[in-house]
């Protein structure tokens, strides 16, 4: 649930490492060409303490259409590519991001009973792609994910989900805290998912309106997002292991929202 085994990032995106050329774009103009085109972009590094006058027009691109922007060192950009990236590099997304407003309004003017998933700190690539598989199979309605510290929507994450990234719509957003609230003021139920909860899941009702929050393997849900839940739930588990990796407890959490509804009907 909220923490997996003491390893870390055995399998995740990493941005040291050289980047797979399909999933980047480097060089200032290249970049600045990209967000101009509308390429669905998943954020820009770009050099801490560069001295370029160009470098304010792409910043100002950046937030035009709502792309993260991140200063780092000149060192973990050159960590990802050895060629001549000028101080930018630009990771592109393999998917398009949805509207969470559009996917709320229309879930509720077709009568369906809205069920959303909201990932706080998922980094790791492979264990999204995973959650994103059991979401779409399991008719979670859209994935949210926040802007910065989320995991890399790039080709291995659509290959880890079996292809379901690209029927599943996943939402970018700023700031998790305010999405949650929004939410709320739309009707939904705030369930987050914890191996710190004293409420077993299965003895909660998850058959309104929902959006199951869930965090990440190593540091779980924020404090600052867990005050915002309407209820804090957990699996049982009775084995010397007591912590689930995080795509197989979201797949555990939707498999009962689905039971509790087929029922319910």
């Amino acid at each position: 649930m909220e923490k997996n085994y003491p390893r870390k990032n055995f399998s995740s995106f990493d941005e040291n490492k050289p980047a797979n050329d399909k999933d980047v774009i480097f060089g200032i103009r290249p970049v600045m060409e990209a967000l101009e085109a509308g390429k669905e972009i998943d954020k820009i590094l770009i050099q801490r303490n560069i001295e370029l006058a160009v470098v304010q027009e792409l910043f100002e691109l950046a937030n035009r259409y709502k792309v993260p922007v991140i200063k780092v060192p000149v060192e973990k950009l050159d960590r990802v590519t050895r060629k001549n990236h000028q101080g930018i590099i630009c990771y592109l997304s393999a998917i398009n991001f949805a509207s969470l407003d559009n996917i709320v309004s229309a879930c509720f003017e077709n009568g369906k009973n809205p069920l959303l998933v909201m990932l706080d700190r998922v980094t790791d690539v492979r264990n999204f792609g995973a959650v994103a598989r059991s979401a779409e199979c399991l008719g979670v309605d859209a994935m949210i994910v926040p802007a910065r510290g989320a995991a890399q929507l790039n080709s291995d994450a659509v290959k880890t989900s079996a292809g379901a990234l690209y029927h599943i719509p996943v939402c970018r957003v700023d700031h998790l805290i305010d999405t949650v609230k929004y939410l709320k003021q739309c009707g939904l139920k705030v369930i987050a998912c914890s191996e710190k909860a004293s409420v077993n899941v299965y003895d909660e009702d998850l058959t309104d309106p929902c959006v199951i929050l869930m965090g990440s393997e190593e540091d779980g849900i924020s404090q600052d997002l867990l005050r915002y839940a309407d209820a804090h739930v957990t699996i049982p588990m009775s084995g010397h292991i007591n912590s689930l990796n995080v795509s197989v407890a979201t797949g555990m959490i939707l498999s009962e929202v689905t039971r509790q509804r087929l029922i319910k009907k």
